[in-house]
C-alpha cells in the first residue's frame, strides 16, 4: 500500500514538473535562421553572430539555431533587407543608412560629426530615441532587435598621406549607396563613388577607387592593408548596425519564441559591442605593422571638415525631420550631462 502511495506521489510530482516545463517546450519548435552578412566571417560581426547563435540554442534546449552566410554570400546590405521584406531570408545586420531609403529618421544617426564617443551612441540607440526607430520598422516588413556597433569612420586611400582638410580633394573614393554619404564626400571635395562593400576590394585592387571609408575593425578584417596605403583617423561619422529579423518569420514565431530570440540577441548586442571595441583597439597596431601610414587631423582641421559639412547637416537635418533631428540633439545633451 505504501509502495503504491510513494508510486502515486512520484507520478503525481513528475506530471507537475513536466506540466511546469511544457509551456517552454511545447511552444518552441525547431527553427534554424539564415543571417547573412556582407563582412568576413573572422569579423567581430560575425563572431557575434555565432554567439548569438550559441545563446539560442542554450536558451531553446537546443531547438533553435541561427546559421551564419558571411562575405556577401546572400548579397549585400540592400538586396538582404530587400529579401527580409520579401520573407525570403530571415536575418540581417546592414548598417543603419541602409534604412533610410525606407524610414529617413533612420538617417539622423550618420548626420557627420555628431557623436563624440561610443558611451553617448550607447545611451542614444538604447535609450527612447532607439527604441523609437526601431518600432518604425515593422510597418515596412522588419523587426529591429537591437542596434550593433560599427565604430567611427575613417578614410583609406593608395595615393597619398591625409594631413589637412583639403588633402581630401580629388580622391575618388568608394561610399555607402546613400545620398547622405554622396553629399558628405562631395562636399569633401571627393569624387564619392557608391558601390556595395562586396564588390569594394576588387575595386580598390584594380585602383577603379582611390580609397574607402570605414572604421578599422573593418578595414582590418577585409584586409583592405593589402590594398590601402594611407589611413587617416578622420571620425567623420559615427556608424550602427541594426539587427534585423523578417517579419514574416517574427510573426510565425510562438511568443515563448520570439521571448529567447529578444533574449539572445540582447545579449548578443552586449557581446558585440564589447568584442568590437576590443578589436578596434589593436586594430590600429596591426594596420601599423601591415604597413599602413596612419594620420590624424589635428583639431583645427577638424573643425575645417565641420565647416565643409555645414550645409549637408542643414540640409539632411530638415530632410530627416527637423523634429527627429531636434529629438536626437537633445538626447545627445542629456548623455553629456546637459538639462
Amino acid at each position: 500500500m505504501q509502495f503504491k502511495t510513494l508510486a502515486k506521489s512520484l507520478a503525481l510530482a513528475t506530471t507537475l514538473l513536466a506540466a511546469f516545463a511544457a509551456p517552454v517546450s511545447a511552444q518552441v519548435k525547431e527553427h534554424t535562421f539564415k543571417v547573412g552578412i556582407g563582412l568576413s566571417d573572422d569579423h567581430p560581426q560575425a563572431q557575434a553572430v555565432r554567439h548569438f547563435a550559441e545563446r539560442l540554442q542554450a536558451k531553446s534546449g537546443g531547438k533553435m539555431n541561427a546559421k551564419l552566410f558571411a562575405s556577401g554570400a546572400l548579397g549585400n546590405d540592400v538586396s538582404m533587407t530587400s529579401a527580409l521584406r520579401g520573407g525570403t531570408l530571415e536575418m540581417t545586420i546592414p548598417d543603419s543608412s541602409t534604412l533610410m531609403s525606407l524610414i529617413k529618421p533612420f538617417g539622423v544617426l550618420n548626420l557627420p560629426l555628431t557623436f563624440n564617443n561610443e558611451a553617448e551612441a550607447d545611451a542614444v540607440l538604447d535609450g527612447p530615441f532607439g527604441q523609437k526607430l526601431l518600432a518604425m520598422l515593422p510597418d515596412k516588413g522588419l523587426i529591429g532587435l537591437g542596434f550593433w556597433e560599427n565604430g567611427f569612420r575613417h578614410v583609406t586611400n593608395s595615393r597619398r598621406a591625409i594631413n589637412t582638410a583639403d588633402d581630401l580633394a580629388g580622391l575618388k573614393l568608394r561610399v555607402i549607396q546613400s545620398p547622405l554619404f554622396l553629399d558628405t564626400f562631395n562636399a569633401l571635395g571627393t569624387n564619392a563613388t557608391p558601390m556595395p562593400f562586396t564588390e569594394l576590394y576588387t575595386a580598390m585592387e584594380q585602383k577603379a577607387v582611390d580609397g574607402q571609408e570605414n572604421p578599422p575593425a573593418t578595414i582590418l578584417a577585409s584586409k583592405f592593408y593589402e590594398v590601402q596605403k594611407h589611413l587617416v583617423l578622420s571620425r567623420h561619422m559615427y556608424s550602427a548596425w541594426v539587427l534585423l529579423i523578417s517579419k514574416k518569420t517574427w510573426d510565425g514565431l510562438s511568443a515563448d519564441e520570439k521571448k529567447i530570440v529578444q533574449e539572445a540577441a540582447r545579449e548578443a548586442t552586449v557581446f558585440e559591442r564589447k568584442t568590437i571595441r576590443a578589436f578596434s583597439e589593436t586594430a590600429l597596431g596591426e594596420l601599423k605593422k601591415a604597413g599602413m601610414q596612419i594620420t590624424e587631423l589635428p583639431a583645427a582641421e577638424q573643425a575645417k571638415l565641420r565647416t565643409k559639412l555645414q550645409p549637408v547637416l542643414a540640409k539632411y537635418g530638415k530632410e530627416f525631420g527637423e523634429e527627429t533631428t531636434s529629438e536626437l540633439m537633445g538626447e545627445l545633451a542629456k548623455a553629456r550631462g546637459g538639462k
